[in-house]
């Protein structure tokens, strides 16, 4: 008895479509055919995945300690249950409503403010002409990404010390780092400062695969510069904008631990407490980790809703998402 002929898929100019028939695979044929044909990729992929794996998921494990009464000798999964226990005992503590107003503030300005400039300086840098310029202004906006966050803090420590800093002797005998309402302001700069440069990068590599034709028809119908960036270079990017936009939402409240504990002191502290440096000093300092681990998590989820709230508005009004 011959075999039955397995049928064959064409398109509308009568070519054979073999992404079609192999659809109608069983899923273990089709992920044995994907596996034989890029083994080589997921191969190159494999150590970047064990370490996702083993640094970011495996510690996930320990989420379940934010539910129970944590006692060492027991481990991670021996103590008492106590379900919502420390989320009620965060949402009620004097510190929840200070914590979250100091990290959305600075959260949001950074976010919204480390989002505009790059835009702006890969525009201005885009416009130009000689490549030896542009290239020397790329590398002197983007080094300062290098510099560590010790020595950022430590700079502006220099500089705004009211009796040597550069800044700092013409605005006044207190130092600025001490005034509480002015950490937000000063964090969001700095960050601006650094980042801004490298962040334009990705701004740029979307820009160079413009098509030159666009600008040359532009030019002959009479754009000056502004008009060639509204109209050519901002819809060339905007793709990117959004999904750089909505990957940042993820982490709108995942405000630099580093930063913000190294410019802490006694007199900003009702302005630069924020849910990292609280949870930091909850759980670490002072050996609460059930407590701790609760308030990460409450962090966490804040985030991923914010995450997919984002990707959703996006996706409803310009068709551009992440997932």
């Amino acid at each position: 008895m011959s075999k039955k002929a397995k049928p064959v898929v064409v398109d509308a100019d009568g070519v054979v479509d073999n992404n079609a028939m192999r659809k109608s695979w069983p899923l273990s044929k089709r992920l044995g055919w994907h596996f034989k044909r890029y083994w080589q990729l997921w191969l190159m992929a494999l150590p970047a995945m064990a370490f996702v794996a083993l640094f970011a998921y495996v510690p996930m494990y320990g989420i379940q300690l934010a539910f129970r009464e944590f006692v060492p000798s027991q481990g991670l999964t021996g103590g008492e249950w106590v379900g919502f226990k420390y989320f009620e005992q965060f949402f009620t503590s004097p510190m929840f409503a200070s914590t979250m107003i100091n990290t959305f503030k600075i959260s949001l300005g950074t976010l919204v403010l480390g989002f505009i400039a790059p835009i702006i300086l890969a525009l201005l840098i885009n416009q130009i002409a000689g490549k030896r310029i542009k290239g020397f202004v790329q590398t002197i906006t983007y080094m300062p990404h290098f510099i560590s966050t010790v020595v950022i803090v430590a700079m502006l420590n220099i500089f705004l010390t009211p009796e040597s800093g550069l800044l700092g002797r013409f605005l006044g005998e207190q130092n600025i780092l001490d005034n509480a309402d002015l950490i937000a302001p000063i964090y969001w700069i700095s960050e601006v400062w650094q980042h801004c440069g490298w962040n334009a990068i990705i701004y740029l590599a979307a820009l160079s695969s413009v098509d030159v034709s666009l600008y040359e028809a532009a030019r002959i119908d009479g754009a000056g510069r502004l008009q060639l960036i509204r109209y050519v270079d901002i819809p060339a990017i905007m793709p990117t904008c959004v999904i750089l936009l909505i990957m940042n939402m993820g982490s709108v409240l995942n405000v630099g631990f580093e930063k913000v504990w190294l410019m802490q002191n006694a007199m900003n502290m009702p302005g630069s407490e924020v849910i990292s440096t609280y949870t930091f000093k909850i759980g670490i300092q002072s050996f609460q980790f059930s407590y701790g681990t609760a308030i990460g998590l409450f962090n966490t989820v804040i985030n991923f809703v914010f995450l997919v709230v984002a990707n959703a508005i996006s996706k409803r009004v310009s068709d551009t998402s992440i997932f």
